[in-house]
């Protein structure tokens, strides 16, 4: 019973976040990816004996690596919090919705009887 209130909470989850988590794995897989490339290109200047480019080739590596940690800890920290501005946010429009019409506006809201150009012609 447990392993099954597991998986549907996992698999709700994973569904309603989908597109974060994909973003995340794809992170961290250019993440990895980056490392193995890192060791063929440095694998390659050491054949063709051109050391100084290993420390562009450092930096670059361990720019990309820190760049995806730390944009993925981003997206993971954010992934709840999106909600409560959304909740603001709708608050602030209803708000500003009510705020929205003008004094003619408002008096043709509670005008208790309103009368068009045939009810107009028809009393005439």
């Amino acid at each position: 019973m447990f392993k099954q209130v597991k998986s549907a909470v996992f698999w709700y989850y994973l569904y309603k976040f989908r597109k974060r988590v994909l973003l995340i794995v794809l992170l961290l897989s250019i993440t990895l990816f980056s490392n193995a490339i890192y060791a063929d290109i440095v694998e390659y200047l050491q054949i063709s004996k051109q050391l100084e480019y290993l420390k562009v080739l450092l930096i670059g590596k361990w720019l990309i690596i820190l760049f995806n940690i730390v944009f993925s800890a981003y997206l993971v920290l954010t992934l709840f919090k999106n909600k409560e501005k959304d909740n603001k946010d709708k608050k602030e429009k209803q708000n500003n919705k009510k705020e929205e019409f003008s004094k003619r506006e408002k008096e043709f809201l509670y005008k208790k009887n309103l009368r068009n150009k045939a009810d107009i012609l028809l009393d005439k």
